[in-house]
């Protein structure tokens, strides 16, 4: 459990572990791994309270920070529900970013990539937190336009610069990469996330993920290969 102590100098309270603590103590976390906590803490709340119930207070004790260092890093709930949006969306660009690097098979890449949309966009939480876009989208539009650009456009972007990367290593042939990032996504999370969304099965296990990111990497790259190449 954290509890809060003054700065020095009228700073800001900041988090520290109970227990003794020696004169001058840093702090044990930095404002980045505390924003971390508070985005956790964020999704899971603004998925079970939904988006009108959820407060910077309700969110703050769930993230064990509080009020005050919460304000310090995140002003307002408009900016809060962003930082939750982005802080996976980030990681996630990182990661496929780096993989579109590697020199591994084109089956293997795109598979490793596509489990890691997966992995993003079939989560019990996320879909939770869609589910409760569209419940509240009518009086807060707001929110989703923030999901629908700072996560849906930019985890289609970042597959279609990968996409991108491997044409231009002349591995596929595209005539469109958005399009095909998003038809590929389309394939990969539509069917899954829908029966999550509606109740009539929960969310898919890691080992689901893969074999559906394995499944469509095969039927993808089956329409993308170049004439005369031989199978990946």
């Amino acid at each position: 459990m954290a509890i809060t102590k003054p700065g020095n100098g009228g700073e800001e309270e900041r988090a520290v572990t109970e227990g003794p603590r020696g004169r001058g103590r840093p702090q044990v976390r930095s404002d980045e791994e505390t924003r971390a906590l508070i985005a956790e803490a964020a999704r899971r709340e603004f998925a079970t309270s939904g988006y009108a119930a959820t407060s910077m207070e309700s969110v703050a004790r769930r993230a064990g920070v509080s009020t005050k260092t919460l304000y310090r890093l995140i002003p307002n709930k408009t900016a809060l529900f962003e930082a939750m949006v982005t802080d996976r969306i980030d990681r996630f660009v990182s990661i496929v970013d780096l993989r579109a690097c590697k020199g591994e098979g084109i089956e293997q890449a795109l598979t490793e990539a596509l489990s890691i949309c997966a992995e993003l966009m079939l989560d019990g939480e996320v879909i939770a937190v869609q589910r409760m876009i569209l419940a509240e989208s009518d009086r807060i539009p707001d929110i989703a336009e923030t999901f629908y650009h700072k996560a849906i456009r930019r985890t289609e972007e970042t597959l279609a610069r990968w996409l991108l990367t491997q044409q231009k290593r002349g591995r596929i042939k595209l005539d469109d990469a958005t399009s095909a990032a998003g038809m590929l996504l389309g394939m990969l999370t539509f069917q899954p996330q829908r029966a999550v969304m509606f109740g009539h099965q929960p969310p898919p296990t890691t080992e689901e993920r893969e074999q559906r990111a394995r499944a469509c990497a095969r039927l993808f790259l089956e329409g993308t290969k170049i004439d005369g190449a031989a199978s990946p």
